[in-house]
């Protein structure tokens, strides 16, 4: 049983600060790259969310996927004591007609702390309402420190261990020592397969907690769409849980998003 469909958890356009292997400045571009490797759907995210503002970023992402049903979105929290954002569930409703599906973090550039404290209320209603939150493991889930960075997930997860987490853009080499606890003890946690390229990685990882807790992505264009691709296709699991990773999971996932 060969893959039929790949959707991408983990990609974005927009026009970086900093240079990336490829450039896919609008929707179009986007989708052409996604038709030239066989991707049928993916979530996106603007740069601009990270290089510029929030609240800009998502704008653009809004109007950028508007017109293209097999793009679904993903929008950046902030804090809401600085009165920059809506109350959190008019901002989830406002996201969803958007086509938002999934949230995203980045506390390091944009000041803040992943804590109850500071993100709770939007955090209570994104389980609720079961938003997955999208954590960047090379973009600053947390602190610049890698240790720091785990701890402030596992952190996270403590205090929200309902929230449906997605760990992505995790580093070439393994980190499994960090993510399988999370895996272990918070059965709504996800891994992200883009840069995850560990010889026997998948297998592994699915002989010991199945591949409902895996998702296809990419992580492009800061990586090619075809390696990501191939490390699944080649894996040594069964056709049905390679059909799961490349875009079961993900389509279940987007389908318990409540508006």
């Amino acid at each position: 049983m060969s893959i039929t469909q790949f959707f991408d958890c983990n990609t974005w356009i927009g026009m970086p600060a900093n240079g990336a292997l490829f450039k896919p400045d609008n929707a179009e571009s986007l989708l052409a790259a996604m038709d030239r490797a066989g991707i049928s759907r993916a979530v996106v995210w603007h740069i601009s969310q990270l290089d510029a503002d929030p609240i800009t970023g998502d704008a653009l992402l809004a109007k950028a996927i508007a017109s293209h049903a097999r793009l679904f979105g993903s929008w950046t929290i902030l804090p809401t004591q600085t009165g920059e954002t809506d109350d959190p569930d008019e901002w989830m409703n406002r996201a969803y007609d958007a086509r938002v599906r999934v949230l995203r973090a980045f506390p390091g550039v944009n000041r803040y702390l992943l804590r109850a404290e500071v993100v709770g209320d939007i955090l209570s209603v994104a389980v609720r309402r079961r938003f997955p939150l999208m954590l960047s493991m090379t973009r600053g889930a947390g602190g610049a420190l890698i240790p720091k960075q785990w701890e402030d997930v596992y952190d996270l997860l403590a205090e929200f261990p309902d929230l449906t987490v997605i760990l992505g853009d995790l580093r070439i080499w393994p980190e499994d020592r960090y993510f399988r606890p999370l895996i272990e003890k918070y059965p709504r946690t996800f891994v992200e397969t883009g840069s995850y390229l560990a010889d026997g990685g998948i297998e592994s990882f699915v002989e010991r907690y199945g591949a409902s807790r895996m998702l296809f992505g990419s992580g492009y264009p800061d990586c090619y769409h075809g390696s990501s691709m191939l490390n699944l296709a080649h894996a040594e699991i069964s056709g049905a849980d390679k059909a799961a990773i490349g875009s079961g999971n993900m389509e279940r996932l987007l389908s318990e998003v409540r508006r």
